[in-house]
């Protein structure tokens, strides 16, 4: 018989046949919905990081542009550099911040799929128990290139020679 073929037994069977092995595949289910839980709880804190990052860069851009603008229209002759410093300053906040946050995540899901793979090696975990790529890392990375790019076109506006200034 292959694996394919064999009967399924329900919960209900398992416990009035076995109450051993029945609390036993009870508990490596419970010990599989805890690696999940604790998945997601490492997406919502990663959530936490994209959020706050975000609004630094976001922030940070706003900032750089606006003082930009202003100094484009209506002060030819101002030289201050500070408020475009201070919105460069909170984009690579932002960019640090997403690049630890996004460090974490991925160093915290090895460990955790270590011990995932442990248990499952161990037979205290069904194999049938699947661990998805998180669409949080995935646009935490997106958030990450478009900081990295906006720093680069704010540091290039910076750097680029301003022909009306003496």
């Amino acid at each position: 018989m292959q694996d394919d073929d064999k009967p399924q037994l329900s919960f209900n069977k398992l416990l009035t046949k076995n109450p051993v092995h029945a609390s036993f595949l009870f508990a490596s289910q419970r010990t599989g919905l805890a690696f999940q839980r604790t998945r997601l709880s490492a997406d919502r804190t990663l959530m936490a990081v994209i959020r706050t990052s975000l609004s630094l860069i976001s922030f940070g851009f706003t900032i750089f542009q606006i003082f930009w603008h202003l100094k484009e229209e209506f002060h030819k002759h101002w030289r201050s550099l500070m408020p475009r410093i201070l919105g460069f300053i909170l984009v690579i906040l932002g960019i640090l911040m997403l690049v630890i946050g996004i460090a974490y995540q991925v160093r915290f899901m090895k460990q955790i799929r270590i011990e995932r793979e442990d248990m499952m090696n161990k037979g205290l975990l069904p194999d049938e128990d699947k661990f998805p790529v998180s669409f949080t890392l995935i646009i935490a990375t997106l958030l990450l290139f478009a900081g990295i790019f906006a720093a680069i076109y704010m540091g290039i506006q910076v750097l680029k020679p301003n022909i009306n200034l003496p």
